[in-house]
């Protein structure tokens, strides 16, 4: 708008330069350029990978509350054999709630599927038909043992917030696939956000337009504010587009001045984005039209006979599901990069994975609608081409300790937790690298996984260089991976 229109305060830069005179004004303009240049990067070329891309997508399944890998996919026989034994790691814990119990047998027991003969828990048994399509990494370690820093550096590769998400980084480095949805989106689960909210998907450094689009699948209005009020009848289309026009010319017009500022340019983008999403976001997110065979891949309003009674999984697996389902169509329709989490960071009794009072209760029906959503999602995408350029991530902030907190919970263990990978150039049926007998470090302690190796690998796949692919802020060419991380070269097919 016109700042003199207004009686706007002056700009601190019109200011400035109107009273700078001589070697002032010299010095005036140098330090806005320094300025400018230390907040304002510029991007790289938009979708042109560093070198061939194996995958193009990439949808992170985040398990939030501390997913226990023994209890699920880190088969450990010495824990069956010293069950209600005294727990004796070989050295001091820090119990992050509460004390610790004996040694504790993983809650369900494990069988071996595929042709790997890989051993999984019964209560993901519907991922034993796609396990030769998965790559467990079973010595990935952490750094804290807070929920909420666990989750940052799984999300940002930082364990302090304030930087960006992966998918921002995916979103910033490759650009979008199609123009009428953002290029990455997040899915979060049913009754909440985990940990952290929305500083998980934040651009923070990036240009804003990178940041996650959050989507509530099944609500009444998933995408909070794309469509007018009920209330706001008096809105036709001709009106709004009238609107968006002139609001168009007199943003651009206030930024025409403002170069250096790239915050405004977002602001553009994403209205423009917004008025492409109203007709291309209802269709993405309506399944009405899916087969009956699919939805009941999916799980999605169907009863399950395959648990327990004692495993409530029927809530579960339609609303983790539901979101694999809408991933998969998000994805078919060109986003990049979408984020489906299970659980939140609310309630009582728990409704995520941070287990302490009783592992059974509460991974049972979780883990339950995970495996079943995760399978129809895997199978889906392979039989209609996409897993081959589809990247699946399962991951969780940290794991669970191998003793007993309160008889029947576990403690976090962020010493070693289990991620898998699968589709997108990944190698299936595989194993790399193991955690000890008892599942509380990795077996080499000289050679752990880092999450940062999980998003090189990811950005390889995805034709991205994790070294190359940099944004210059504070001084600082700042990264995904920090200043770590290489590619597990034996994860690659």
């Amino acid at each position: 708008m016109d700042e003199y229109a207004c009686n706007a305060p002056p700009r601190r830069r019109d200011m400035l330069t109107a009273c700078g005179q001589g070697l002032g004004a010299m010095a005036l303009s140098a330090m806005l350029a320094s300025e400018s240049s230390a907040m304002d990067a510029p991007a790289p070329a938009q979708g042109q990978p560093h070198h061939a891309p194996r995958a193009k997508r990439v949808i992170q399944l985040f398990m939030a509350g501390g997913a226990s890998h023994i209890d699920l996919f880190d088969h450990k026989p010495a824990l069956i054999k010293n069950d209600g034994k005294p727990a004796d790691f070989g050295e001091d814990v820090e119990a992050f709630q509460g004390g610790l119990g004996p040694w504790k047998r993983p809650v369900w027991d494990f069988k071996p599927y595929g042709a790997s003969g890989k051993m999984l828990s019964d209560v993901v048994a519907p991922l034993g038909d796609c396990v030769d399509s998965l790559a467990f990494v079973h010595n990935l370690v952490g750094k804290t043992g807070v929920h909420s820093q666990g989750t940052l550096l799984q999300t940002t590769g930082f364990n302090l917030p304030g930087f960006p998400g992966m998918g921002c980084w995916v979103s910033y480095g490759l650009g979008s696939i199609r123009d009428n949805l953002p290029t990455f989106v997040v899915l979060p689960d049913h009754r909440g956000l985990a940990s952290n909210g929305a500083k998980n998907w934040d651009a923070a450094f990036l240009p804003s337009q990178h940041t996650g689009t959050v989507i509530h699948p099944g609500r009444r209005n998933p995408i909070n504010d794309l469509q007018p009020h009920e209330k706001g009848d008096f809105i036709s289309g001709s009106s709004e587009a009238d609107v968006r026009s002139v609001l168009s010319q007199l943003n651009r017009r206030h930024a025409a001045d403002r170069v250096d500022d790239s915050r405004l340019d977002a602001r553009i983008r994403s209205y423009e984005l917004a008025a492409r999403m109203q007709l291309a976001a209802p269709e993405a997110l309506d399944i009405s039209n899916e087969p009956e065979y699919i939805l009941d891949a999916y799980g999605i309003d169907q009863s399950t006979k395959t648990w327990p009674k004692e495993i409530n999984a029927r809530e579960e697996i339609h609303h983790f599901g539901r979101r694999c389902l809408i991933a998969r169509r998000l994805i078919e329709r060109g986003v990049r990069f979408v984020q489906v989490f299970s659980g939140n960071d609310n309630g009582f009794p728990r409704r995520n994975w941070d287990s302490h009072e009783d592992v059974s209760r509460d991974h049972g029906p979780l883990a339950a609608g995970m495996a079943h959503g995760a399978a129809a999602l895997i199978k889906d995408l392979d039989q209609r081409g996409l897993l081959d350029d589809t990247i699946i991530l399962w991951t969780t902030e940290f794991g669970r300790l191998p003793s007993t907190q309160g008889g029947k919970g576990r403690d976090h263990n962020p010493f070693v937790f289990t991620n898998w990978l699968c589709g997108g150039g990944i190698q299936g049926g595989v194993t790399y690298g193991e955690s000890d007998h008892w599942g509380y470090k990795p077996l080499d302690r000289t050679r752990p996984t880092q999450v940062y190796d999980i998003h090189a690998t990811m950005l390889h796949l995805l034709g991205i260089d994790h070294e190359r692919l940099t944004f210059r802020h504070n001084g600082i060419d700042r990264r995904l991976t920090d200043v770590h991380g290489h590619v597990i070269d034996e994860l690659i097919a």
